[in-house]
């Protein structure tokens, strides 16, 4: 167990800079700068955290120096025993504080409360592939449904058999990515395909992308370098899709600062029957696409500092199983395996998210020197 001087002189450290930082945020100055109030505001949610464990872990403390004092000088037995049992109960509310403290003291992931940008697309195994994409979609939806977060389609191509070759969406909430970003990766499906007369269980997989949604000060977009055209949406919304070209297409020139590479990014949005709006959907994928490349090194240097990895950049690496003939989900990152798949699929996800979080967290405080 650390010293109790080491973790107050941490906090106390940070006492100074939350009663700075309070004033700050009061400042029509600072109000006025948008970006550095953001950045401000952000800050002091997350040391008022750090305070108010402090004033717990102080007040235990003080507890358990009333009930050590009460051992010396007391003589009656029910009292020494009462004592000694706020003692014991102090002991492991602190342990309990300590660990609190040990994970809120760790610099927390900058992007953890944006909200995210999902992809997902169908892989290897053709038509069932896509099937496969439309059931994962369903699961987040019925997920985010639970959650209390929003849902808006950017644009999605349906499979030749129903499902998703691949759809593109945006959830916001609260500490959206946060929570969802343990979901990139590849998503692997053993089932008998709709279309397997014979009853055999194929493979097949499907893959998921989850960014984190840009700010509109995250990266420098130069908008009058984008190039746009529209086009007429096809798909089902009456005859008005057919006849207004409310579909847009971006393009855009992009050097990548990490390999100097220039690249052009094609981005189309088809989600609502407003041209504007669709400009605006698209322009946020484009920064959010541009924030992460930019963050990818800043990723991929975390995750080469680890054993396992639970959340990582890498898109390519199989992440779970799921096994319809044994009603089974393995997560491959933490050894997790369940047997109530029909539940999971429903959206029942977030124990296994929990787990993650877990373990990433023990990753966490491991690499960290406190």
């Amino acid at each position: 167990m650390p010293d109790n001087n080491d973790i107050l002189q941490k906090l106390d450290g940070l006492t100074g800079r939350f009663d700075e930082v309070s004033t700050l945020i009061a400042d029509p100055a600072v109000i006025a700068d948008r970006k550095r109030y953001v950045r401000l505001t952000k800050e002091y949610r997350e040391l008022e955290r750090l305070t108010d464990a402090r004033r717990k872990y102080v007040q235990t403390l003080g507890n358990m120096a009333e009930a050590k004092e009460m051992l010396a000088s007391e003589q009656e037995p029910e009292m020494r025993k009462m004592a000694s049992e706020e003692l014991e109960a102090g002991r492991q509310r602190l342990s309990r504080i300590e660990e609190e403290i040990k994970l809120l003291l760790i610099p927390a992931d900058p992007e953890d409360g944006k909200n995210a940008i999902v992809e997902i697309r169908g892989g290897t195994g053709g038509d069932e592939a896509a099937l496969f994409a439309g059931d994962l979609f369903r699961m987040y939806s019925r997920y985010c449904e639970i959650k209390g977060w929003n849902i808006s389609i950017s644009s999605c191509t349906e499979g030749v058999s129903g499902g998703f070759k691949e759809i593109i969406f945006t959830v916001s909430g609260d500490s959206v990515y946060g929570t969802l970003k343990y979901e990139s990766g590849v998503h692997r499906v053993q089932r008998v395909p709709q279309t397997e007369t014979q009853g055999r269980v194929h493979t097949s997989a499907a893959t998921v992308a989850i960014l984190p949604e840009a700010d509109e000060f995250d990266v420098e977009i130069n908008e009058g370098e984008i190039r746009w055209d529209t086009f007429r949406s096809s798909g089902a919304g009456g005859q008005n899709v057919n006849k207004v070209e409310s579909g847009v297409r971006l393009r855009y020139m992009w050097k990548n600062p990490n390999t100097g590479v220039a690249e052009e990014i094609l981005i189309e949005c088809t989600e609502t029957r407003d041209q504007p709006k669709n400009k605006e959907r698209a322009l946020s994928r484009l920064r959010s696409f541009i924030y992460d490349r930019e963050h990818q090194k800043y990723i991929d240097d975390i995750a080469s500092r680890r054993k396992t990895m639970v959340s990582t950049g890498d898109r390519s690496a199989k992440i779970r199983t799921y096994n319809y003939p044994q009603g089974r989900i393995t997560d491959h990152r933490i050894n997790y395996t369940i047997y109530n798949l029909a539940a999971f699929t429903n959206g029942d996800i977030q124990d296994c998210i929990d787990h993650l979080i877990v373990a990433e967290n023990a990753e966490r405080i491991k690499d960290s020197e406190i």
